[in-house]
């Protein structure tokens, strides 16, 4: 997978040079948990792919490479998903790692921003517990949604919240999922944030956490990205850290 990914990005790193003058900056869902109500351009694929480890407490921890976000535009206010995850878990010294179940969806805009009314779009997606490794099947189909919302605060900075649930292919329960994050700009090419976020489930405490982290802008079809959080809660994970790189191209 790694050397595909480093494929692609060098055979379209000259297309990306040339053209990406002609297009706005790359608009990304990551490294925040709060996706953004942008879609990709019309006939544009984009990729978002990343690196997780997340330590949940002392004894179970996770690592997620890669986890990979693709997007097609097929118009302005449209787009088509895919997400794929290779997941490795160790439990004190077990170990078992594999592919996630695959997970389909689309990102509609609603609204356009209007003074005071944020941007606000709509993200639809369901995974399929058959096609994922065995040990990581799940038992029912599990769709999940989110409306997003945006505010422009002035040119360097912005305000953006999640709203929607998920169920995660076990139990009939949903876990709802409610984001807040700040971001602002440092230069033209760097871009930070800050975030609270959680989930909330039927009879389980709330689970809270927090993060931040930074964007580098390569060109405006290229990014890399560097995040940071941790756990509020008694529930939460301890920490986590990712990385990523993005691109684009038509």
């Amino acid at each position: 997978m790694i050397k595909i990914i480093f494929i692609a990005v060098c055979s379209f790193l000259y297309l990306s040079n040339v053209y990406c003058q002609e297009m706005p900056p790359i608009q990304l869902d990551r490294p925040d948990q709060t996706e953004s109500p942008f879609t990709v351009p019309k006939k544009y694929l984009q990729a978002e792919i990343g690196f997780t480890y997340e330590k949940l407490n002392k004894n179970f921890s996770s690592i997620l490479l890669p986890t990979s976000l693709i997007k097609y535009g097929v118009s302005e206010k449209f787009e088509l998903r895919l997400i794929a995850e290779i997941e490795q878990q160790k439990l004190f010294d077990y170990r078992q790692s594999g592919l996630n179940p695959l997970t389909l969806g689309f990102k509609t805009k609603i609204l356009p921003e209007k003074n005071i009314r944020p941007m606000i779009s709509f993200i639809g997606h369901v995974s399929f517990p058959f096609v994922a490794t065995k040990k990581y099947r799940a038992s029912y189909y599990a769709p999940s949604f989110r409306f997003t919302f945006q505010n422009t605060l002035s040119p360097k900075l912005s305000i953006g919240y999640n709203l929607g649930a998920e169920w995660d292919g076990f139990s009939t329960s949903p876990l709802y999922i409610y984001t807040l994050t700040s971001g602002f700009s440092v230069s033209s090419k760097i871009a930070g944030f800050l975030e609270v976020y959680g989930f909330i489930a039927k009879n389980y405490s709330a689970d809270t956490r927090m993060d931040a982290g930074v964007t580098y802008l390569l060109n405006n079809h290229m990014a890399f990205d560097f995040s940071a959080g941790k756990g509020i809660s008694s529930t939460s994970p301890e920490y986590f850290i990712s990385t990523g790189f993005s691109f684009r191209f038509k």
